[in-house]
């Protein structure tokens, strides 16, 4: 929330979307009513892809993270993704995505002006997440799950 609202004071039309369910630690204070913020709730899977597609991009700067979902889900449909420097995130996201520290609120800022302000960057981002999303399939984490229980198993 501090980073969208430093950045959309330079961009007073940006929006920012909260989808899904109000999580652990949820404050209303800081996001119902505030300018710009768009609480959506839960979003259907027909419908995430569509808001995906439509967006500038993702931002995900999470603290903690198992696999991050969201982060494959935005780059399948072509949203450039920012994330975080932890957990599983960077594995995750490779060279496809603009990597920040989750804590550091002007970097937030920083990535987030340069996804809107450079055109050419939001494509690459799209393109290089669109071949990274490919890697993770069902068919592909299967076949590591194989793998793993083979070796084990030898």
């Amino acid at each position: 929330m501090q980073a969208f609202t430093q950045v959309r004071a330079q961009h007073p039309d940006l929006a920012l979307v909260l989808a899904g369910a109000k999580g652990w630690l949820y404050d209303p204070a800081w996001a119902e009513g505030a300018p710009g913020v768009r609480l959506l709730g839960y979003v259907s899977d027909e419908d995430k892809g569509a808001l995906l597609a439509g967006s500038v991009a993702l931002a995900f700067p999470s603290l903690h993270e198992g696999f991050g979902f969201p982060v494959i889900e935005a780059m399948h449909a072509g949203a450039p993704v920012i994330t975080s420097t932890t957990s599983s995130l960077p594995e995750l996201a490779g060279d496809a995505a603009l990597l920040v520290d989750p804590e550091d609120t002007d970097a937030i800022a920083t990535a987030m002006r340069r996804v809107l302000d450079d055109e050419s960057l939001r494509a690459d981002l799209a393109t290089r997440g669109r071949v990274q999303a490919a890697r993770f399939t069902w068919d592909a984490c299967a076949d590591a799950a194989l793998a793993a229980l083979l070796e084990a198993a030898s």
